[in-house]
């Protein structure tokens, strides 16, 4: 036998030797796995180390995400409050004790958002962090989601506690850690579902904040509402935002949340006076009362109106909604990733058929529109 391979097989038998006085020493239990003994200072560092290594190499090549929608940042800050918050605090309550006694801890965000690049950021929050309590995003796919989230991290850093506030709920004056303990102005009406669970995106007036972040429910369909709200809650819709909060709220307050934005008034958008925004307009209009038959795509109005005639209730009004809304609705068709109701695949393939030009003049001439009525 060579001395090379005399060499090779020691090795082998050092390394396998190892291995097993490894197993033996997890075998015996002495290897403690409690959380408050912390971890020594070498392992700290080397996990830390080998976080920043994996996502450095993980996010070779890849392109820095858009966050340019002026809307990304509040839709990010709807879910960092209930989604993120628990663990990471905020500029309201600080950061959480009982979150700071995990090993390894939460990081303190404000502190350690500027240490990623806006692509990893993306890459952490999509497919989070093994061995740690942070899970990747729930919703595959929804990488619009997770752009949101990011934009709204990188603006964490500079917030005080009012400026957060006014990001995560605007000018309804809810925390749902007040409800307990204080009436809250203007909110009588409004179910307490709907105020601990919906009003700080879509508002006590289903008209989300004036933000495409967000749709506005006011005046919709009953069917449509109960459809999305189940949808989400078995995941048959994607949402790493929606479907927590659909999940956590029981049948009895899906019905309440539906029939209580279903009734209310709907309202339009402001009226452009912009000479393209009025073409893109008229060319929507073509799309949705002729669609495009070349191409199998069929009007609009016939299942989302307006028109006189009777609809499946199943079907979203999309008068008056927001156009870049509708925009990223289509888009989601278009991509797979959408889902709903057992009607939601009609839209896959007519969304496949429409160019990203035609999906925007589609969904101006539907934001134009005044809302229809409530019902």
């Amino acid at each position: 036998m060579s001395t090379a391979r005399r060499r090779l097989q020691r090795a082998a038998i050092a390394v396998a030797a190892l291995a097993f006085l490894g197993f033996l020493v997890a075998a015996s239990g002495v290897i403690p796995i409690r959380a408050s003994s912390g971890h020594w200072r070498v392992t700290h560092w080397f996990l830390d180390f080998s976080k920043r290594r994996s996502v450095a190499t993980q996010t070779l090549g890849a392109d820095a995400p858009d966050l340019s929608a002026d809307w990304l940042v509040l839709k990010g800050a709807g879910h960092y409050e209930g989604g993120c918050s628990p663990c990471h605090g905020s500029p309201i309550q600080g950061r959480p004790r009982i979150a700071a006694a995990m090993t390894p801890a939460p990081p303190w965000l404000p502190d350690h958002v500027g240490r990623w690049d806006p692509e990893e950021l993306v890459y952490i929050v999509e497919h989070g962090i093994k061995f740690t309590g942070m899970p990747a995003w729930p919703a595959r796919g929804r990488t619009d989601e997770v752009h949101a989230v990011v934009a709204f991290l990188r603006e964490l850093p500079g917030l005080d506690a009012a400026g957060y506030r006014r990001l995560v709920y605007g000018d309804e004056p809810i925390d749902p850690r007040d409800l307990p303990l204080r009436d809250l102005p203007g909110s009588a009406a409004a179910p307490r579902s709907v105020l601990a669970s919906c009003a700080r995106c879509h508002g006590t007036d289903g008209l989300s904040r004036g933000s495409p972040a967000f749709p506005k429910l006011a005046g919709q369909r009953v069917a449509y509402l109960r459809n999305a709200m189940a949808a989400y809650a078995d995941g048959s819709r994607r949402s790493g935002i929606m479907q927590p909060i659909a999940a956590g709220l029981s049948p009895a307050d899906h019905e309440e949340v539906v029939a209580f934005y279903a009734r209310l008034p709907g309202a339009g958008n402001e009226a452009t006076t912009d000479a393209d925004a009025a073409a893109r307009i008229a060319r929507g209009r073509r799309i949705a009362e002729e669609g495009i038959p070349e191409r199998g795509v069929p009007s609009c109005i016939d299942c989302h109106g307006p028109h006189a005639g009777r609809r499946n209730a199943a079907y979203p009004d999309l008068a008056g909604q927001f156009e870049d809304y509708l925009v990223l609705q289509l888009e989601l068709f278009a991509a797979g990733y959408r889902g709903g109701s057992k009607f939601a695949h009609l839209m896959d393939k007519v969304a496949r058929r429409l160019r990203p030009d035609e999906m925007r003049a589609a969904a101006a001439f539907y934001a134009s529109l005044p809302p229809a009525q409530a019902r």
